[in-house]
């Protein structure tokens, strides 16, 4: 029975173990901010020496400022991380504003190291995230003015300005830096290209469809 009891405790320990390793470290410090000047290479950047910390290295201006959406998706994002608030570093989590022209679209994209949710400022938006294999689950909704809606990490999601006007919304991601990939750019903008058999044989559509996609990023 004591083995047994021991055991137990043994593989109750391994197992806090592997989940406290798992999980994001916790700060030995208040903050890191960030040292744009320093060479170390790590996960993130150097810390500025405390004392020369400022008010201006946790804050940041310009939300306000409407963005361009002359572009071909009709989108533009405006990021707030570690670059424009250096005392970001090492806290894991990062914002930005979207704003959507009428009909504007954000094309499909996952961020690998991040949760996102979006909150609509104004306007309607169309959201949506696909589930992974095999289920492919589209889940969708309408989002008005003050909604909130999740993107679990890693899963391709995409938002859709719905309305006639203008659209705005803040996203918040649980990382410093989430990564984005945008499935377009990256399967037919590639450098250098992905083989044009592979992509037809993968879509599974004639070639020259694959060549006038690839000519297009």
């Amino acid at each position: 029975m004591a083995h047994r009891i021991a055991f137990l405790g043994f593989v109750a320990l391994a197992v806090c173990a592997s989940l406290s390793l798992a999980a994001e470290p916790a700060s030995l410090q208040d903050f890191c901010v960030a040292d744009a000047s320093g060479n170390t290479l790590m996960n993130g950047m150097a810390c500025k020496n405390p004392a020369m910390v400022q008010a201006s290295d946790f804050a940041f201006s310009g939300l306000h400022i409407p963005g361009n959406t002359s572009d071909a998706m009709g989108f533009r994002v405006t990021l707030v991380s570690m670059t424009q608030i250096p005392g970001l570093n090492t806290l894991g989590i990062c914002l930005h504003q979207v704003d959507y022209a009428p009909w504007g679209i954000v094309p499909l994209h996952t961020h690998p190291r991040a949760i996102e949710i979006l909150t609509v400022i104004e306007g309607s938006l169309e959201v949506g995230f696909v589930t992974s294999n095999p289920g492919n689950r589209h889940i969708t909704k309408i989002l008005k003015k003050g909604d909130v809606f999740v993107f679990p990490v890693g899963l391709i999601h995409y938002q859709r300005n719905i309305g006639y006007g203008n659209a705005v919304a803040i996203a918040a991601l649980s990382s410093q830096n989430p990564g984005v990939i945008t499935i377009a750019n990256t399967v037919f903008g590639s450098k250098p290209d992905i083989s044009t058999d592979l992509l037809a044989k993968a879509f599974q559509v004639d070639k020259s469809a694959v060549w006038q996609l690839q000519a297009k990023f």
